[in-house]
């Protein structure tokens, strides 16, 4: 990214290529031309530290480490559709998802149509968790494709 004029974590970049390499994360690309535009880790289960266990005990599909192409698509958000979509197709009632950055909180709830479920302090930081109701995307942004059980296909055709 730096090579490309663009600001970048060296310590972030090496824990998402962490994550990716790890056979038990469940990380999720989304590919545009055969190039990855975005990933996201998508969990089956949600931390014990910000859900309730009567709140874990609601199938749901737990969205963490997501990064996008800085692209000006809003590539994050064609992610968190796919996953509101995935979660509603594999039987699952929520997407959930944590944040510590307040930036992300505001427009997540106001441009993205999350609620916020609690606040919960973690290593000295806030952290926000918020909730969605999977359902069904009938209009994906683009056209989106799950391949296999791990890409997502970006066709802009």
């Amino acid at each position: 990214m730096s090579d490309n004029g663009l600001a970048s974590s060296p310590e972030i970049a090496q824990a998402m290529a962490g994550q990716a390499a790890e056979a038990d994360t469940p990380m999720w690309v989304l590919v545009d031309g055969g190039q990855v535009v975005g990933c996201t880790t998508a969990y089956s289960e949600s931390p014990e530290w910000g859900f309730t266990e009567t709140e874990r005990e609601i199938p749901a599909l737990f969205l963490a480490s997501t990064w996008t192409w800085p692209t000006g698509q809003r590539l994050g958000w064609v992610l968190a559709r796919w996953a509101l979509d995935h979660a509603a197709r594999t039987g699952r009632k929520h997407v959930r998802r944590g944040t510590f950055a307040p930036a992300l909180v505001r427009y997540y709830t106001e441009v993205q149509g999350w609620t916020v479920v609690r606040e919960v302090e973690r290593r000295a930081r806030m952290c926000t968790f918020l909730s969605r109701p999977a359902e069904v995307i009938l209009e994906p942004a683009g056209h989106v494709h799950t391949v296999g059980d791990l890409g997502v296909d970006l066709d802009e055709t």
